[in-house]
């Protein structure tokens, strides 16, 4: 399931605060620029506002920003006076997030008799070639099936588009952890 999150008319610039509230101060100068930047590359987009969020910067667009409009952004805002380049991260698209179930996990490790941690199914799904291009937008939750059986069903979060494709990608995939398979 995907979790509506915001328009993706929208760039999301991540820096800290300082960078952002002296961005905010001239963000009409900014405007104009940025849209100056994108009309020299011949693009279809425009600014329409600069809005601060508790992360960065947030970028109101009238269409949706391709990576080519998205490098031309980042150029500038490093590159503006009152930024400090090394505390700006690249410009992106908002995420949704998408929660998996996975069923079929051993609930503890054959060789300590431990329970399996959120930390260990990170260490899985990152040494599984089906979530190669999957981040985990928190931590895992483990819930013992029965107090009678060694097996867990595992629900984990992770950062997908709005139309929830990494994570229709994954449903009804099987991998393997140690001698089991496991079904998303």
């Amino acid at each position: 399931m995907t979790t509506k999150g915001p328009l993706h008319k929208q760039v999301i610039v991540p820096m800290n605060n300082t960078c952002v509230n002296n961005f905010i101060k001239d963000s009409s100068m900014h405007i104009f620029n940025i849209n100056q930047t994108l009309k020299n590359i011949k693009s279809s987009i425009m600014m329409d506002y600069i809005c601060a969020d508790s992360k960065g910067i947030i970028i109101a667009t009238n269409n949706i920003a391709s990576p080519s409009y998205l490098q031309a952004i980042e150029k500038y805002v490093k590159n503006a006076s009152c930024i400090e380049a090394d505390q700006v991260q690249s410009p992106r698209l908002p995420q949704s997030k998408s929660y998996l179930k996975i069923v079929s996990i051993p609930y503890l490790s054959e060789t300590t008799n431990i329970c399996i941690t959120s930390d260990n199914i990170e260490k899985i799904l990152k040494n599984n070639h089906i979530f190669n291009n999957v981040v985990l937008a928190s931590k895992s939750r483990i819930i013992k099936v029965s107090s009678k059986l060694d097996m867990a069903i595992i629900w984990i979060n992770i950062w997908d588009t709005q139309s929830s494709s990494k994570a229709k990608t994954l449903i009804n995939r099987r991998f393997n952890i140690r001698r089991f398979i496991t079904t998303i």
